[in-house]
């Protein structure tokens, strides 16, 4: 409901800004009726923050794609075209500031900044795709600016509820002819993507791909009137339809048809009824008989998107584990062995020959279903990253996350993406609970090809399950899901979360406080409070410190960022704050 007002209400807001706002020109990109010394400010900004982004070679080719439109896009002349791509290689970072001064004192950005977040997305939608570097550029501007990253989320949820009441306000012959081209095209469709996923088509897709002029009436109101003609031409319905996927249906329209490999289930379902620009897909790592026999129960408190899925793979054999896990650990073995171990995992000096022999002769029970889950959860993620790329869900950034068994499904999906050519763009963050996976930062590298914004380790290092398992793998453990993964790169944050999960169960029970611990938000969240960021929120302060992070070494960083006066960077605690402050404010 909170969410349906702020559309409401933002939308009202624009609309009378469009009919009294005469000092507006119409039909003009909101950019460029900048003056001049604050177009070329916005693009520099635009440039410095891509090369801090996105420094690396293989981003090269985009950084100069994006930076050459941008400038036709703000109408400056081509001779600022080699500063301008001079800033998105990596020089001028240091006039970051200056440029976001003199953009902010444009009359036009005076009472209102958020033109420029406004502008932006409107930018990175004009091709029908929305590139998740886009949308992590966009947040780090919007921060830059000082503007809260909630409001990006009202505009890109504004104008899909834009697009949804223009649908229901068409006149009775624009349906007729509506439903005209709907049968024309409906064996196309049907070719596309099969009957099942016809019926499950959400109104934004079809409204996108079959009354596009209409649509972009309403859509004039978020996007300008410029960018709404432009969805209202021919293209403009490539456009939709592009986004979100063929006849709007995305993921909801993916069942696996045929056994693949040696997979035998993976089907997305739904756990929100909404649509959005960005969506969030979860990943359960067990089942188990009772309140979490089902891949949905762990998130339903979440809310990091008003667009979100569940993965459903492999429950015979994830079903198997969990009733294995939880009989064994909620028994007598797991009583001594948590009294056992208190005094050698926590010191990481376990061996084969430390574990109770207590504990060793009933390991089968674990360690059948869980070498099965395995391999199968590998096998699921590099089908993940096959489905990704194809651009199931169309193309719009994608967030995972998952826990235990559901993270190394993740990780494996991202280590297959980055393998394959055009991966970039697609996956905006990640986020990994209890991960059981190589902790090593050499085998981390290749994800940092792949996500945009953030990867989120969260380990317990208390986790004497995990460590259980992985118990003849090595004298030293090196597992991410019990330890931080010490890579140098703007992307990485690692969270300790020993002080809210006490053994490898809580990640699915204590799933709520875990996401309010690492900043997603929930509902209750929602309701505690009016804003919050993009994915760490302001309450996730307390909880961040709770959460125990233990990098000292960060603190000089964290001062500096308190005293720059933001009080929209998304992060708290000292290593946390370096580490995700880093995808959108200043190092």
């Amino acid at each position: 409901m909170a969410v349906e007002e702020k559309w409401k209400g933002w939308a009202s807001k624009q609309r009378k800004e469009a009919e009294h706002g005469g000092e507006r020109e119409p039909g003009v990109l909101l950019g460029r009726q900048l003056a001049e010394p604050g177009r070329f400010a916005y693009a520099a900004l635009c440039g410095t923050s891509l090369a801090w982004l996105f420094p690396e070679n293989e981003q090269s080719s985009f950084r100069t794609e994006f930076i050459k439109s941008f400038v036709k896009w703000l109408d400056l002349p081509d001779a600022v075209l080699p500063a301008m791509t001079a800033f998105a290689d990596g020089l001028g970072g240091e006039g970051t500031e200056t440029f976001t001064e003199i953009l902010l004192k444009d009359p036009i950005l005076k009472e209102n900044p958020l033109l420029i977040t406004q502008d932006l997305l409107s930018f990175s939608l004009q091709y029908g795709s929305y590139d998740a570097r886009a949308r992590v550029l966009i947040c780090r501007v919007s921060w830059l600016l000082r503007i809260p990253l909630e409001d990006l989320e009202v505009l890109e949820e504004s104008l899909l509820e834009s697009l949804k009441e223009q649908k229901e306000e068409e006149s009775e012959t624009a349906e007729v002819s509506r439903k005209k081209k709907e049968r024309r095209k409906k064996l196309k469709r049907y070719l596309l993507i099969g009957l099942a996923t016809v019926g499950g088509g959400t109104v934004i897709g079809l409204t996108g791909g079959l009354a596009a002029p209409l649509v972009a009436a309403g859509a004039a109101t978020i996007i300008g009137s410029a960018g709404a003609a432009a969805l209202g031409s021919t293209a403009g319905i490539a456009v939709m339809a592009s986004l979100f996927g063929a006849a709007g249906a995305g993921l909801t329209g993916y069942k696996m048809k045929k056994r693949v490999g040696a997979i035998e289930e993976f089907e997305f379902l739904p756990l929100t009824e909404g649509k959005q620009l960005h969506i969030t897909i979860a990943i359960t790592g067990w089942l188990c008989t009772g309140k979490y026999g089902s891949f949905t129960a762990p998130w339903s408190s979440m809310l990091h998107s008003s667009e979100q899925y569940c993965l459903a793979w492999e429950s015979k054999y994830l079903m198997e584990l969990g009733n294995a896990l939880d009989s064994l650990l909620n028994g007598f073995v797991n009583m001594m062995a948590q009294e056992a171990l208190k005094f050698t995992v926590l010191s990481g000096i376990v061996t084969a020959l430390t574990w109770p022999a207590s504990l060793l002769t009933v390991a089968s029970v674990i360690d059948n279903p869980w070498g099965v889950c395995l391999h199968r959860s590998a096998e699921v993620g590099k089908h993940l990253a096959h489905i990704l790329l194809s651009r199931q869900q169309g193309q719009r950034p994608v967030t995972l996350i998952g826990f235990s068994l559901g993270a190394r499904v993740i990780y494996f999906c991202l280590q297959e993406m980055a393998q394959e050519k055009g991966s970039e763009g697609i996956i905006e963050d990640v986020v990994l609970l209890g991960a059981p996976v190589e902790g090593e930062a050499k085998h981390w590298r290749a994800l940092t090809r792949v996500v945009s914004g953030r990867i989120i380790n969260g380990f317990c290092r208390g986790d004497w399950l995990l460590s259980f398992v992985y118990r003849t793998s090595s004298v030293q453990l090196n597992v991410a899901g019990l330890q931080p993964v010490d890579l140098d790169d703007r992307r990485m944050v690692n969270m300790d979360l020993s002080s809210v999960v006490n053994g490898h169960l809580d990640y699915m029970k204590q799933m709520d406080t875990i996401l309010k611990a690492v900043g997603i938000k929930t509902k209750e969240c929602q309701l505690e409070e009016k804003g919050s960021g993009r994915l760490f929120s302001p309450q996730a302060k307390k909880s961040q410190r709770a959460a125990g992070s233990e990098a000292q070494g960060e603190e000089t960083t964290r001062k500096e960022e308190d005293e720059a006066g933001s009080e929209a960077l998304p992060a708290s605690s000292a290593h946390q704050q370096n580490s995700s402050s880093s995808a959108l404010g200043e190092p």
